[in-house]
């Protein structure tokens, strides 16, 4: 004698775990939720590191500029930091916001040139990153064989 039973379908109630096939579903989600934010920082994180070396190579630039100008025989002392605001303003002055140039003498028979500014932020309302670069160099002078 054959008995057949019908298969019924278990319905799962609350308290009751789920099959082990469904423990998982939803947690692609939960990743993602918490994955997006950090892969978000960090893609900032580097966006704003490539502003602040660009401002800041664009600084040195405009310092190297600027004491190349002043060094030159008989310059004017404020030739240097007319030079790096010029630079400046040719090369990217909207690279670099918040912009002070000085000249310097570091020493005797010296001249240098500081640049100062931030660079871009990406955050609105958040400062951009402080830069500083300068240069310095001897200035140009003629001399006679067998003077220093």
């Amino acid at each position: 004698m054959t008995t057949t039973t019908a298969h019924t379908p278990q319905h799962h109630s609350r308290g009751q775990r789920p099959a082990p096939g469904n423990r998982e579903a939803g947690s692609v989600s939960l990743e993602v939720a918490i994955v997006f934010p950090v892969l978000l920082a960090v893609v900032v994180a580097i966006v704003q590191f490539g502003l602040w070396f660009n401002a800041r190579s664009l600084a040195l630039a405009a310092a190297q500029d600027g004491v190349t100008a002043a060094r030159t025989y008989a310059a004017n002392p404020a030739a240097g930091p007319a030079a790096a605001r010029a630079f400046l303003d040719a090369h990217g002055a909207d690279t670099l916001t918040d912009i002070t140039i000085t000249g310097t003498t570091p020493g005797p028979s010296q001249v240098g040139v500081e640049v100062t500014g931030r660079s871009l932020s990406v955050l609105p309302g958040v400062p951009g990153l402080l830069v500083r670069q300068s240069a310095t160099g001897p200035v140009e002078r003629f001399t006679t064989a067998g003077t220093p």
